[in-house]
Parts: C-alpha cells; structure tokens; sequence
C-alpha cells in the first residue's frame, strides 16, 4: 500500500518545519518540506499531496499579527488551489503559528464553506508574556477530529506569545462544542478544568487548546505534538515509566492511518 504524502510549509520564519517532516516519516507517512513560494510559484504541487502541514514558528516575525501575512499571502497568491485542496478528501494540521493561520484564514473554525470570514482569533496571553512550558490536555471524546481519534489525556509543550483562543461570542462557542469542534481543552494537574494559570497558558476561553472544522479533517492547536514524538523529549522521561514513542506522535499516526 502506497503510503499517504505530507507536505510541510517552510520559509520566511517558519522553524518546526524539520521537526514537523520527522514526525510524520517516523509515522508512516512520505513527508516533504515546500518553500512557501514555491507552491506559490507551482500550484499543482499541492495536488500531489494528501496532507498539509502548516508548522510552528513566527512567519513573517509575527508582523501585524501572528500568522497574518502568511495567511493573506495564501490567500491571495494561491487561494483557488488552497480551496481545491481543502474541498478534497484531505488533511491539513495548523500547528501554533499555523493554527494562528489557519484561524485567519477563516478555515478554522470554519463551517464548511473553505476560506471564509474569520469568526475566531488567536490573541495575546493573559499573563502578558511568552509562555514556554508543558501543559496537560484533554481531548474531547464527541469531536469528529481525525487526528486526535483514540487520545484521552496527553502532555505537550507550548511556547507562543499569542495563544489564546477568542471568539468574543457565547452563542458561536456554543456551537462549537455542539458541533464537537472544541478538540483539545488545557487541564490542571488532576485532569479537572477550568484550568487555572499557569495550566492554562493563556487565558483561552473554556481552557481551548485545539480546534477542528466540522469534517473533523482540519486541526489546529497551539501545544507542539511535533516536540514529544520520541519519549526522551519529555522534561521527566527519566523518572517516569512509559513508551518509547512520545505522546505526540499519535497525532500524526492518526493522519497517517485515516489513508490507510
């Protein structure tokens, strides 16, 4: 059986590209990194791809607003073939800064009709400072999200200065979590929730930390799965007992098993 081809944006700033790529070839996938401009310059390249990865980092120096000139430069400069991709029987993953994408590219959380209004965002922290440290998640069981399919508790590390996820209005979150679009929640230490700080990093209305369209085939989350694929990534893998492979590599095991 053919294995299911990533593709990894990288340039202008983008820095998790490498980690990104590993760990969807340790998952089972082909996986390539493509310069930005080059599927601006080639647009047919992203057809031969059945999933895209939009990875973390700080495009363009979080200018304006993190993620929002990589956003219009995709856009404007290759929207027709962006929609194509999303229309198809595909995967895409926004990871931190490409969750901030996504969410500025009106796909996420999207209602189905591609690039769209943006109706969420991805706002300064609370605590006013980047946060860099490893947070407890829950994964909401009723979500359609093919990439978090079989997770109950993970941990992964964040590191964003505007993380916190913001719509502004009580009936559309509402109807995010009717929909099962509400993924990923940051947890206090005991897995209970609201989470308080620094548990939730970021003051995120309802402690989200992960959101998904409602196919459930786009995903976005500001946590890094692409940071714990091996167990020794883990700040305690020496004292604690567990699996060679880190948490987050099911995440991206999940995609992988969606085309096979």
């Amino acid at each position: 059986m053919a294995k299911p081809r990533a593709v990894v944006l990288t340039g202008f700033g983008i820095n998790c590209d490498y980690e990104t790529e590993d760990a969807f070839i340790l998952a089972g996938a082909e996986a390539d990194r493509v310069h930005v401009n080059d599927l601006i310059e080639n647009s047919t390249i992203l057809s031969r791809y059945q999933i895209l990865a939009v990875p973390g980092g700080f495009s363009f120096g979080d200018d304006i607003a993190s993620g929002k000139v990589l956003a219009n430069k995709l856009k404007y400069r290759m929207g027709d073939a962006f929609l194509k991709f999303l229309l198809k029987d595909s995967l895409v993953i926004g990871i931190c800064n490409g969750f901030q994408v996504l969410v500025r590219l009106g796909v996420l959380p999207g209602q189905g009709e591609g690039l769209a209004e943006q109706k969420a965002t991805l706002t300064y922290n609370d605590s006013g400072k980047f946060e860099d440290r490893w947070v407890r998640l829950e994964a909401v069981q009723e979500s359609p999200c093919v990439f978090t399919r079989g997770l109950k508790r993970i941990e992964l590390p964040v590191r964003h200065g505007e993380g916190k996820f913001y719509t502004g209005d009580s009936a559309f979150l509402a109807q995010l979590n009717r929909n099962g679009q509400v993924v990923l929640r940051y947890t206090a230490a005991d897995g209970s929730s609201p989470a308080p700080y620094p548990a939730n990093p970021n003051g995120s209305e309802e402690d989200i930390a992960g959101i998904c369209d409602p196919t459930g085939r786009l995903f976005g989350l500001m946590p890094h799965p692409e940071a714990f694929i091996h167990r020794y990534h883990h700040p305690r893998w020496t004292r604690e007992d567990g699996a060679d492979e880190g948490q987050g590599l099911a995440i991206f095991r999940n995609a992988v098993d969606y085309f096979n």
